[in-house]
């Protein structure tokens, strides 16, 4: 992947003009192609594509049959089909003997050196682990390599199912392919042809090729979408096997080995608007050490519906499961209630669409009789769970309302469903997600508490927040109380299970650590050398200015090994002042990306800043939508930066109480503005300067060195292993 490639606005603007001006080629037939055989043509081609994206196949074909081989055949006759490796099914299989599933920084760096980065002992000890997508596509490329090298074609066309072929395509195969028949000729075959690709370095601009119809690659290349691959090429990547790392890095490192070409620009492009569903491993890694300064936001295709969903069944059917999955597709969900607020009950009667929700999933309130109503009132979709496949019926208390429903907006799914993905996104006319289907324990129908104005969440003064389908933006709302349940468990409360550290003792390894890296937006590299933990007194984290390759800046930051799911998270600190300087008690995670923070920004202290980001799903779900989040702005009443003061975050299922000196001044509650979150989190506590100058303002360079204080450490919860 090369991460120097961004597609902004005016370039993807111009990738869909190319995209839609392609049938205006002047040229729509090649000898390069040959449904005869020759001694150097293109006599196959193979679409590498997802079994669940078969439309993929038929968009290639339908741009295929609109080009021409030698003989004036059509494309698309020499198309095979290749069934692509689905990285849902890698799940539990390990990966074969001519695939090791892990590489290198270093080796990133070989084929995409970044300014910021040396190929040093510590790149070459980084290693990354590929995700399942990456796998997949590996696994794939390299299974149409081994049908390559057993077919008598001299030449294969491999494109993947998000290709299309330009307007130039065929004028350039065509006026190339000579001197790859000349060559042959002498004795010096191509082995790769790359029709699309991505360069890194200076020989990136395909302004210096003009020239050249041919040429041979000069630095690192990107992409495998479409390109030409001998016979004789494929035997020879298949005897460097095993691959190791992304398919495309990999195949870099086998160029010694081949006679590799490339057209002077991309004849093969990727067709714009169709989102990728690759995961890139190197991206955390490259934001850990630095190399990434800015992060843009991922934005979230949500397909908003205007039918609500209704979902119904006995207990232990798997309905907070599927309320999961249906939050990861991007619907806002509310599930597991005796009863709904009275607004959003009379309006989803009504089918108004002032509703809040998208889909309503078991909800005691909405009585076999309320459904059937509202399903012959209104345009509906009705889910119902079971069991099984094989007791596929109804409850016979909402038979009329299943009666009552087209067929085409029902659907029945059991819980032993082999691929419920598919059959949910086909219901709901959903892209299949890349993300794993959750896993939930059932949570039954909570009862609901009537909630006060007078409650700690009206002290906080709303900042802007992010824009997201869990995230409710109306007037007047305040979110939904359950009742809240006996204590998670008696370990809550239990010593061996609390991450605890007071000023004048060690700082256990086994409980935590000090941070040795950064963050996109975080203007400084942590380094354990700017924390101290003196025999006497407060350990403190040092923010002052030190120059490396990454940053200008060093700070630091105190991690719990553990990560946590619920519990009491606290920390007795002084804050340093000074405009840029952010002090942040907070727990976090990645993959979904999930945070409940406290930050004290050193513009004023006398003022901290709440927030909660939220993405659905169970570790490996990819959602890390999110870059304001929901943040509140509490008045401490105080300096913080004069005084010691204890903070706490109280994370409990179905509500967040944040304390200062044991005193709750702001809370939230489920969907308040966002459901509350529920995977396991890692806990820091850290002293940095943010690159948003809007949120932390411009840094007083006066300020520094800058020291925040800490007398103690305590993360009380229910650890992950």
């Amino acid at each position: 992947m090369n991460i120097s490639s961004l597609h902004g606005l005016p370039i993807s603007l111009w990738a869909h003009a190319r995209y839609r001006t392609r049938h205006l080629s002047t040229r729509r037939r090649s000898t390069a192609f040959s449904s005869h055989h020759a001694a150097t043509a293109i006599e196959r081609i193979y679409v590498i594509n997802l079994d669940r994206a078969q439309e993929r196949w038929t968009m290639v074909n339908r741009e295929l049959s609109r080009l021409r081989d030698a003989a004036g055949h059509p494309l698309h006759t020499l198309a095979r089909r290749f069934p692509a490796v689905d990285a849902r099914y890698l799940k539990d299989s390990p990966p074969p003997e001519f695939l090791e599933p892990t590489y290198t920084l270093a080796e990133q760096l070989l084929v995409d050196p970044h300014p910021r980065l040396d190929i040093d002992d510590a790149a070459r000890a980084t290693r990354i682990d590929m995700t399942p997508q990456e796998i997949a596509v590996a696994l794939s490329h390299i299974h149409v390599w081994q049908l390559i090298a057993t077919n008598d074609a001299p030449y294969t066309l491999i494109l993947e199912d998000d290709a299309y072929v330009t307007r130039t395509c065929m004028s350039v195969l065509e006026h190339a392919w000579s001197d790859i028949q000349a060559s042959s000729d002498a004795g010096h075959p191509v082995d790769l042809l790359y029709l699309s690709y991505q360069e890194t370095g200076e020989e990136a601009d395909p302004r210096r090729h003009r020239r050249f119809l041919l040429r041979c690659p000069t630095g690192g290349v990107w992409q495998l979408s479409g390109y030409v691959l001998s016979q004789a090429g494929a035997r020879k990547l298949l005897d460097q096997l095993p691959a190791h790392g992304p398919i495309d890095l990999w195949i870099n490192q086998q160029f010694g080995h081949l006679n590799v070409q490339m057209t002077h620009r991309p004849i093969i492009e990727q067709r714009p608007g169709i989102a990728s569903s690759n995961s890139y491993s190197v991206m955390p890694v490259l934001a850990k050490v630095g190399a990434i300064r800015r992060e843009a936001p991922q934005s979230l295709q949500h397909r908003p519906t205007r039918d609500p969903i209704l979902v119904i069944g006995e207990p232990g059917t798997g309905l907070s499961t599927l309320a999961k999955a249906l939050s990861v597709l991007g619907f806002r969900c509310v599930s597991d209630l005796t009863t709904l607020p009275a607004d959003e009950t009379q309006a989803l009667v009504r089918g108004s669409r002032r509703r809040i929700f998208d889909a309503y999933v078991n909800i005691g309130s909405l009585t076999p009789r309320e459904v059937a109503r509202i399903v012959s009132a209104n345009r509906v979709r009705l889910i119902m769970t079971t069991m099984s496949a094989t007791a596929a019926k109804p409850p016979s208390p909402f038979q009329e309302a299943w009666d009552q429903q087209r067929p085409e907006r029902r659907l029945m799914l059991p819980a032993d469903d082999p691929d419920p993905w598919q059959t949910l996104a086909r219901f709901l006319a959903c892209d299949y997600p890349t993300h794993p289907w959750p896993s939930q324990p059932e949570q039954g129908q909570r009862s609901v508490a009537t909630r006060s104005q007078s409650d700690a969440s009206a002290s906080g003064h709303p900042l802007a927040w992010d824009t997201s389908p869990w995230i409710i933006q109306r007037a007047g709302w305040s979110g939904i109380m359950p009742k809240m349940s006996a204590p998670q468990d008696n370990a809550l409360q239990a010593s061996q299970n609390a991450a605890m550290w007071h000023e004048g003792t060690q700082l256990e390894d086994r409980h935590w650590y000090l941070r040795e890296d950064t963050f996109p937006s975080n203007r400084a590299l942590f380094r354990p050398g700017n924390a101290t933990l003196p025999p006497r007194g407060p350990a403190t984290l040092t923010l002052r200015e030190e120059v490396s390759k990454v940053r200008d800046l060093t700070g630091a930051a105190i991690a719990s090994r553990p990560s946590f799911t619920y519990g009491a998270f606290s920390a007795r600190l002084r804050a340093p002042s000074g405009s840029g300087l952010v002090t942040g008690l907070f727990l976090h995670r990645n993959g979904p990306r999930q945070e409940i923070d406290i930050e004290i920004l050193g513009q004023d202290t006398t003022r901290m800043l709440v927030n909660v980001f939220y993405n659905p799903g169970i570790p490996g779900t990819k959602l890390e939508y999110g870059y304001r989040g929901t943040p509140a702005v509490i008045d401490l009443g105080f300096d913080a930066s004069k005084e010691f003061h204890h903070y706490e975050i109280d994370w409990q299922p179905d509500c967040i109480r944040w304390r200062v000196d044991g005193a709750t001044v702001y809370e939230r509650v489920l969907w308040d503005p966002t459901p509350v979150p529920d995977q396991p989190l890692e806990f820091n506590v850290n002293l940095l300067s943010s690159e948003s100058t809007e949120f932390a303002g411009p840094l007083e360079r006066e300020a520094l060195p800058a020291v925040l204080e800490i007398s103690s450490l305590e993360a009380r919860g229910l650890p992950q292993a």
